[in-house]
């Protein structure tokens, strides 16, 4: 087996008294491009600090291409950052910005040019090499500096919210170009975000991050279909979540009690085991299906129409502190105020134990 271009190796961070990572021990692969998706808070650009030099952990080293780069600094490491502010300097042209890393690297004039032409070429902008910053739009902004972080070949590029400051129809945009261009340069990309659908858009491995630590990793398909835990379930994309207790057990199925009814699921949990039930809301059904687990009936408290679908919040009748989140289709006729049937099929139940 391969060993993985970065590895993180039980890296604990504190800023004075506040530990802002704990024990986080990470790998990323060759060719890979990974989302690091947390609340603010959770250690996900402290992380990427440390990977590109600006911050030394406290503990734990980093070692990247198998080399410890754990106390090298960020123009000595094989990474560059693109940052959210682009950091672009206003009195150079886009080309002298895109060629800046090569001329700290003592490369001639000559050759600087040909590769940011390159460079500028291969994110769609070769024709702005003479341009100023200020002449450009923010999307194109972005992709310079992209363009200037890629041209000095990076074993691994870094992306701190780099669509945070673009509008909506911007973002999937560059979400698509960003994907594309990845793909091209086969450069391991690793980009912090708390945008849960850029991230699903994006990463072939999502890492969630919630109080300095890992709470899940793996490709978004499994993070969002199985999630491991309950705060990865609620993060990456919504779900309605049932609390429940364990009462039977036999044969590889389980009965939980739940303030839906029991709901009986595959498992091989005690008696007595404490769980969340996640179901994801196109798996919730707002009448009553055959075949389907009943969960009881919900007074619907807010329709939200959002073009492909309505996203519907219902409060269950039994059970006042439970809360349906459902995805009907677009010519669903449901209104606030309708009392309707929920049901879900159930293989689409998570089982949670923490």
């Amino acid at each position: 087996m391969n060993a993985p271009l970065v590895d993180i190796s039980s890296v604990s961070h504190r800023f004075g008294q506040q530990t802002v990572l704990k024990n986080v021990s990470l790998q990323i692969e060759p060719g890979s491009y990974t989302i690091l998706l947390g609340p603010s808070g959770s250690g996900k650009t402290t992380l990427l600090s440390i990977l590109g030099g600006f911050v030394s952990p406290s503990e734990g080293k980093v070692f990247i291409r198998g080399e410890d780069c754990t106390s090298v600094p960020p123009a000595k490491r094989p990474t560059t950052t693109v940052f959210q502010d682009y950091a672009l300097f206003p009195h150079m042209s886009v080309g002298a910005n895109v060629g800046f890393g090569l001329r700290m690297q003592g490369v001639d004039g000559a050759t600087r040019a040909a590769k940011a032409r390159e460079a500028l070429a291969l994110v769609g902008l070769a024709s702005a090499f003479d341009k100023k910053p200020h002449q450009l739009s923010g999307g194109q902004r972005q992709r310079v500096a992209l363009a200037r972080a890629l041209v000095v070949e990076p074993a691994v590029l870094l992306l701190d919210e780099p669509l945070g400051a673009l509008d909506l129809k911007l973002r999937r945009q560059m979400q698509d170009e960003l994907k594309a261009i990845q793909k091209r340069v086969g450069t391991a990309f690793i980009h912090v975000t708390h945008d849960q659908e850029e991230a699903m858009a994006l990463a072939d491995h999502c890492v969630v991050m919630n109080d300095g630590r890992i709470e899940d990793e793996g490709p978004p398909e499994r993070v969002y279909a199985r999630p491991s835990t309950r705060f990865s379930a609620t993060f990456m994309g919504e779900s309605t979540i049932l609390s429940g207790t364990v009462t039977e057990a036999k044969n590889g199925t389980i009965s939980v009690a739940t303030p839906a009814g029991a709901i009986m699921l595959p498992g091989t949990l005690q008696p007595g085991a404490k769980v969340a039930l996640a179901v994801r809301p196109e798996h919730l059904v707002l009448v009553a299906a055959g075949g389907a687990v009943a969960l009881g009936t919900a007074e619907v408290s807010d329709v939200v129409f959002q073009g492909s679908f309505k996203r519907v919040l219902a409060t269950s009748t039994v059970d006042p502190a439970l809360q349906f989140i459902a995805k009907a289709p677009a010519s669903a006729s449901v209104q606030t105020g309708d009392n309707v049937a929920v049901s879900c099929d159930a293989g689409d139940f998570i089982l949670l134990t923490h």
